[in-house]
């Protein structure tokens, strides 16, 4: 099978009707000649919110008119699907044994966001070998063309899959709480990615906080360290999520927030965040579909072999 004929399958429903509003109902007969916003979101520490902030995310650029692609790149360990009660009869596990495509694994979530799947419980997956990138990377381009808006779910942490992911994004948002050992993680995370591979820009979100007072704080406490000891690397301050009553029911319910509760004050800031990102152009201006993952790819290994020769 095909892409454009996996896509097809993909964009009807039992019954055999078209969805009338798919975020990919157009690309066979209009495909867009644009290159995505490519976005990872990831936390040196677990337990951060972070999933939930990717599915609202997405939710919400689907809602403002963006076509949405969300990879679960915590390989090994899936969540999204699970966050949003989804059950895929496919994972990534079967596209790289080599059984299925991604496009025959892809599934619809709410809005009409599309989501790779990644597996539970595979130890495998949580280390991907280099020809399992460039196979991954390889079969991600064909759908370059055919997306607004690419975010990556990282796992959580500095493993390879981690730090790899978030050298071939585009941009990286930082997910940190104002716990201790949160913050630690965050600016532990960033400066591995600045130190061995040069990743110089990152936006900082914070998480489960009461209002901006908190988040600034949190802001101010990781940025200082930064400024100290890494001081060519670029933080920003993107903004907070407030911890309110409906995040917990959003999940229990498993929907996004947004959807389940669109004027909670989390629903709220996640939805001008969506806005903004959306807004935003991207950071590269290349053109043609394969020439972004690969160029990044091609940066992620220079710096790799420049970290060896250094030590």
């Amino acid at each position: 099978m095909d892409q454009a004929e996996g896509l097809r399958r993909l964009m009807e429903s039992e019954n055999g009707e078209v969805y009338s509003r798919p975020p990919f109902s157009s690309i066979l007969e209009n495909p867009s000649k644009t290159i995505p916003k490519v976005i990872s979101i990831t936390s040196g520490k677990g337990g951060v919110g972070k999933t939930n902030i990717v599915a609202n995310l997405a939710y919400a650029s689907a809602k403002l008119g963006k076509r949405v692609l969300v990879i679960d790149a915590d390989l090994g360990l899936s969540n999204i699907d699970v966050l949003l009660g989804l059950s895929p009869r496919y994972t990534i596990e079967h596209f790289f044994r080599g059984e299925k495509t991604l496009s025959e694994i892809l599934i619809e979530g709410p809005g009409g966001i599309l989501i790779l799947p990644a597996s539970s419980g595979i130890s495998e997956l949580a280390h991907l070998d280099e020809a399992q990138k460039l196979f991954l990377l390889n079969e991600i381009e064909l759908f370059s063309e055919d997306i607004d808006i690419l975010l990556i779910d990282t796992g959580a942490g500095i493993s390879s899959n981690v730090l790899y992911f978030n050298l071939v994004a585009q941009e990286s948002i930082v997910i940190s709480t104002s716990e201790p050992t949160s913050i630690t993680d965050a600016y532990a995370l960033m400066k591995v990615l600045y130190k061995q591979f040069h990743k110089k820009d990152f936006h900082l979100l914070i998480n489960f906080v009461l209002n901006e007072q908190e988040a600034k704080e949190v802001f101010r406490k990781i940025s200082r360290v930064v400024d100290h000891y890494l001081n060519n690397l670029s933080l920003r301050y993107l903004g907070f999520i407030p911890l309110d009553e409906k995040l917990p029911l959003a999940v229990k319910k498993q929907q996004a927030v947004i959807e389940a509760f669109p004027k909670a004050p989390s629903s709220r800031n996640l939805f001008t965040l969506a806005k903004l990102l959306c807004e935003k152009p991207p950071n590269l201006q290349i053109s043609g579909g394969l020439q972004f993952f690969w160029r990044q790819f091609l940066h992620y290994q220079s710096r790799r072999d420049q970290r060896g020769e250094e030590s």
